[in-house]
């Protein structure tokens, strides 16, 4: 019989069948059985492999998702062969028709983000976010059909199933996948510019904007709040309580008014009496959140999106989300909301509640999206600066934060904010010292434009003290000390300035007086300690290094409680195994 593992000279032929290379000679016939037993073997292989993709493909069918549905119109009538689309990007992936009861399904397709929508006969609905991530899913998504202008005006926030789609690519370039305790990741540097760091982005996130939306699904936009239109609104409940368009017209004006426990009643009542009136919905949403009930805004926001979703229901959520300390949630609607429209409210809040959760790299990503689709934006760059100072990217933050202010030059936040980026950076940086004496040009008679520009000019003469420069710094600093007497930093650092020079007993007496102000400024008790000790008080000087150093651990204690009660994203990139492969 052929062993296995050698040449077979045949007749007319040889087969290599050894790794040893040697080679043996048999007779013809049986190079004819090794054939028959080859195609065999091949045979058998063929079934295999058409048994393995026919498993394969039954497989694939089980890894696909299923979206189905209803289309209405405003009554919540079932509407009939209703054109339903769904798009990923500005391609079309799939499309299909209602029958006579206004439902549809899509089936096949592949896990992913999408943007469903139906229309008829000029009437279309709301575009709604589908992300489907688990394999085998179904999810049903309602589709209510509005006249054109009313979807769009309502929606105006979120685009039209041809809108131009986000540009990441279809998609960011990470994945927050998940929360850990703080590890002081994507923090730099020494701890004082860590700490100015998170002031920055505390402060830079909070911004807001004069078009930031606080009712966007009120239909009572224009209605002056005075007692006159008040009354007249009181008075048609008072003659009609059961109107809902009476009880919706006043909860409206109350919530325009930032009277917010006042309109939840009557929004309340307004919805009661109609519950389709999503608009209405929303801002019932708002007026509780406002007034603090964050559950009962949040429960509302949630049977809004349960009929499908709008980039103002998402960033609302969002919102919410955050407050009741769920920021995983929240970063995933504010993405959502940004993927619907990518406008100006939407990338600043989803790059904000990626910075504020330490996710630094990819707040950078995308501010720097939100700042080019929309160079006008003060607060966007400020963002972004904040963002690339939390990176240790010094200059590019303070070009930003230049930039920022050149956009809004009355804005004394925003020279505040270089002030603060220009003492914590380890070298003088470019471009801050010239808007910081913009600032005190433009508000001569603010302390903290003066005490900051003071300390721009003595940062830059640290290795080269010139006495010019140095008397301007004094003169701004008693400047900042003379316009706001209880300014404690700048007695601080009239003492340094004094014990720079080895006027020792200047320094003290500005030093007594910056602690007189704040019990609590550690540096000012460290800095009069060594100057009492420098003048032989060494009584004093012991005192004073002990409440220092009271005072430098109990606000150590402070700052690690308040970090440890942030919660920092973990997020995965492409090569991660948690990154979510392209679709």
């Amino acid at each position: 019989m052929m062993q296995p593992g050698r040449y077979i000279r045949g007749e007319m032929s040889e087969f290599f069948v050894n790794d040893s290379c040697r080679r043996t000679t048999v007779p013809g016939n049986a190079l004819f059985r090794f054939v028959r037993m080859l195609r065999r073997a091949i045979t058998i292989w063929i079934s295999l492999a058409i048994v393995a993709l026919a498993q394969n493909a039954t497989s694939k069918l089980g890894d696909t998702v299923t979206i189905h549905g209803t289309v209405i119109d405003s009554a919540g009538k079932p509407v009939g062969e209703a054109l339903v689309r769904l798009e990923q990007g500005s391609a079309t992936v799939a499309s299909t028709t209602t029958n006579a009861g206004g439902e549809f399904r899509l089936s096949g397709l592949v896990a992913g983000n999408y943007i469903l929508g139906a229309e008829k006969s000029g009437m279309r609905s709301r575009p709604a976010v589908v992300v489907k991530s688990s394999p085998g899913e179904e999810q049903r998504v309602d589709l209510i059909l509005e006249d054109s202008v009313t979807a769009q005006t309502a929606s105006s926030a979120s685009p039209t199933l041809s809108a131009q789609p986000m540009e990441f690519a279809d998609k960011p370039t990470f994945t927050v996948a998940g929360i850990t305790d703080w590890t002081a990741v994507g923090g730099h540097g020494s701890d004082s510019n860590l700490r100015t760091s998170e002031s920055l982005v505390r402060e830079t996130t909070s911004l807001k904007t004069e078009d930031s939306p606080r009712g966007a699904g009120s239909t009572l936009k224009n209605v002056s709040e005075t007692d006159d239109s008040e009354g007249k609104l009181r008075a048609a409940i008072a003659s009609e309580p059961a109107s809902y368009e009476a009880n919706r017209q006043l909860g409206a004006f109350y919530l325009h008014a930032g009277r917010y426990k006042e309109a939840i009643p009557v929004l309340q009542a307004a919805y009661l009496l109609n519950s389709t009136d999503h608009a209405n919905e929303y801002d019932l949403a708002l007026a509780n959140e406002n007034a603090g009930d964050l559950s009962e805004a949040r429960r509302h926001v949630k049977e809004l999106l349960a009929l499908g979703e709008t980039a103002d229901w998402d960033r609302l959520a969002g919102e919410l989300d955050e407050k009741l300390d769920d920021p995983l949630n929240a970063v995933h609607e504010y993405e959502r909301a940004t993927l619907l429209a990518p406008n100006e409210a939407n990338y600043f809040q989803w790059g904000s509640e990626l910075l504020l959760h330490r996710a630094v790299w990819q707040a950078q990503e995308v501010f720097q999206k939100g700042a080019k689709a929309y160079p006008q934006s003060a607060r966007m760059l400020a963002a972004l600066g904040a963002a690339l100072f939390a990176g240790a990217r010094y200059d590019e933050a303070a070009l930003r934060f230049c930039e920022a202010s050149d956009l809004n030059p009355s804005d004394p936040k925003l020279y505040e904010y270089m002030g603060k980026i220009e003492m914590a950076a380890p070298n003088p940086l470019a471009c801050i010292d010239r808007k910081l004496a913009r600032f005190v040009q433009k508000q001569p008679e603010s302390a903290n434009a003066n005490y900051f520009y003071a300390m721009a000019i003595w940062k830059g003469q640290e290795h080269s003290a010139d006495r010019r420069a140095l008397r301007q710094v004094e003169t701004l600093l008693t400047k900042a000390v003379t316009v706001d007497p209880q300014f404690a930093d700048g007695y601080l650092q009239l003492g340094n300035l004094y014990s720079s020079q080895r006027d020792y007993a200047k320094a003290i007496s500005f030093y007594e007086r910056a602690v007189k102000v704040n019990p609590q400024l550690g540096d000012a008790h460290y800095r009069l300690g060594v100057a009492y000790d420098r003048t032989g008080n060494r009584e004093k000087a012991q005192r004073e290094f002990l409440l220092h150093g009271k005072i430098k651990k109990s606000e150590a204690e402070e700052v690690e409680k308040e970090r440890r009660e942030v919660k920092q994203f973990l997020v995965a990139v492409p090569g991660d195994p948690t990154y979510p492969p392209d679709q």
